[in-house]
């Protein structure tokens, strides 16, 4: 069954047994349940342990991700976190995309001051720099996203994943940018895939979530151990927020690319932009690799303007883009990544991926493209 029909018929993808035929599955919104009134084989005593409907969710993720389990977390980064704690232990040593999102830049600092793990950062567009690492340092994890954030490059997930298993250890893709909807980093060659779902997943803005989908069944197990140990697994109610974009997640995703490739476009002739970075405009230098390995594009545009001063008056003079953290609502966004998504990173981390007062990250909602070309027009002068 293609992924369209199995997340436009919710209900019936799930895993979960509903009496009533219910359109969209339930929220179980109790702390705990009656074990000596409960039918089937599958038991609850906890929602911390297992709930119906995050249960359902997790059911759909794992079969959109094509994985063996999947443990839906309170936020994105706490599912980052997960993987650590899970994968990880005192002393271990993560590779990691140098551009990469920076609340796990924060968290991997954290990581280092408290638990002595050490990280190691790559250019993961240059595979003989990736497996020089790996033959070189006793790396126990690699960690990448694809499209990188914000920097959108591509990255060739495949031969990363072959490298990986090479030297036997295992790989995590953040697929936030993308979303199953796009591609599928265990396909791929990945072991975990993980994703902010209060992005494009949610697409409404309402709720802050996670997911991370294990490849093995042995790495699912070790997953909901830890989860369920410390408690990070998501509520009911957000399972449900969370669900209620799925159905039309793919629809979504196609009008996100196609007012970005406009809107990119239109970028390209401003003289008061330097660079428009977006994978699949065709001056992108890993543009064949995203046309093969992505279905969809997600719609965010990385730019340097040619100065920071022309950057903030973009970012203060717009009014249908809002100076918001985040990317994937309905509504469109602009940020300096200096000053919200990469605020955590020092000077120098910047300045080796490239990115200063002057780079802006815009998210194309799900607004009329010829309003936001206008807006961004009248900003700009």
């Amino acid at each position: 069954m293609e992924l369209d029909t199995i997340l436009a018929r919710l209900s019936e993808n799930t895993g979960i047994a509903e009496p009533f035929g219910a359109s969209h599955f339930p929220i179980y919104q109790s702390a705990t349940f009656d074990l000596k009134k409960q039918q089937g084989n599958k038991k609850y005593d906890y929602s911390r342990s297992g709930n119906p409907t995050r249960d359902a969710l997790s059911y759909v993720f794992t079969k959109a991700e094509e994985g063996a389990g999947t443990i839906c977390t309170n936020t994105g980064v706490s599912a980052v976190s997960l993987l650590f704690r899970t994968v990880l232990k005192s002393g271990d040593s993560v590779l990691v995309e140098r551009d990469c999102y920076g609340g796990t830049y924060r968290l991997l600092n954290m990581l280092r001051e408290k638990y002595s793990i050490h990280f190691h950062f790559a250019d993961f567009t240059d595979l003989k720099s990736i497996k020089s690492n790996l033959e070189n340092k006793s790396i126990n994890l690699v960690l990448c996203e694809s499209p990188t954030n914000p920097g959108l490059k591509v990255l060739d997930l495949t031969n990363i994943a072959k490298l990986c298993s090479e030297f036997e250890v295992p790989l995590a893709v953040d697929n936030s940018l993308a979303t199953f909807a796009s591609q599928k980093p265990l396909e791929l060659g990945a072991d975990f895939s993980i994703t902010s779902a209060t992005k494009y997943i949610s697409g409404h803005g309402a709720a802050v979530a996670g997911l991370i989908t294990a490849k093995s069944e042995a790495w699912a197990k070790k997953l909901y151990k830890y989860a369920n140990a410390e408690g990070i697994s998501q509520s009911p109610f957000e399972a449900f927020l969370i669900s209620l974009g799925l159905p039309t997640l793919i629809c979504r995703m196609k009008a996100h690319e196609k007012s970005a490739i406009q809107i990119a476009n239109y970028l390209l002739t401003r003289s008061d932009i330097l660079e428009v970075k977006f994978p699949f405009l065709s001056n992108h230098p890993q543009y064949e690799l995203a046309k093969q390995q992505m279905k969809i594009c997600p719609g965010v545009i990385t730019l340097n303007m040619v100065s920071q001063e022309k950057a903030e008056q973009f970012v203060s003079k717009t009014k249908l883009f809002g100076e918001k953290a985040s990317f994937g609502s309905a509504d469109s966004r602009i940020e300096q990544p200096i000053k919200i998504s990469h605020a955590s990173y020092p000077k120098h981390e910047l300045d080796l991926m490239g990115i200063d007062a002057s780079t802006i990250r815009l998210s194309i909602g799900l607004e009329h493209p010829d309003d936001l070309i206008q807006d961004i027009e009248s900003a700009l002068g």
